[in-house]
C-alpha cells in the first residue's frame, strides 16, 4: 500500500498555486477548481481543491528537505512569511511553520532517520 496524494482545500486558486510554485513545487494540473503538484524529489504529489471561502481546515501538511534552514532562508528572500523559524522539536524533528494563502498550516521540516525510525517506534500489525 502507498499513499497517493493529499488534497488541501483552498479559497483562492490563483494565489494558492502561485504560493506552492514559489515553495518549489512543479504544477502538473491546472484547472479553475483543481490543481496538482509534484514534489521536487521522489514521486509524491499533492493537490488543491477550490472550496467554500469560509472553510476552516485543521489539516497540517509536512514537506521534508534535508537542507531545511537554507530552504527557509531562500523562501524568505522570495517574500514568504514564516510563523516559526526552524526549531528543534522534542520529537527529534527540526521544523519551520507557515500558512498558505487559504490558511492551511504547513510545516517544512527535516527529520532524517527519525521520520520513520524514532527511538520510540513500535510496530503493531493487524
Amino acid at each position: 500500500m502507498n499513499l497517493n496524494q493529499v488534497t488541501l482545500p483552498v479559497n483562492d486558486m490563483e494565489k494558492s498555486t502561485k504560493f506552492y510554485r514559489t515553495l518549489g513545487f512543479t504544477q502538473i494540473v491546472d484547472t479553475p477548481h483543481y490543481a496538482r503538484f509534484e514534489c521536487p524529489e521522489g514521486d509524491s504529489t499533492f493537490s488543491l481543491s477550490l472550496e467554500n471561502p469560509e472553510l476552516v481546515c485543521g489539516t497540517v501538511i509536512y514537506f521534508e528537505h534535508e537542507k531545511l534552514d537554507q530552504w527557509v532562508h531562500n523562501l524568505k528572500i522570495k517574500g514568504v512569511k514564516f510563523d516559526q523559524e526552524p526549531m528543534d522539536q522534542s520529537y527529534l524533528w527540526r521544523e519551520a511553520i507557515l500558512y498558505d494563502p487559504s490558511g492551511n498550516k504547513i510545516k517544512l521540516y527535516w527529520a532524517g532517520e527519525n521520520r520513520i525510525n524514532p527511538p520510540w517506534r513500535v510496530e503493531i500489525y493487524s
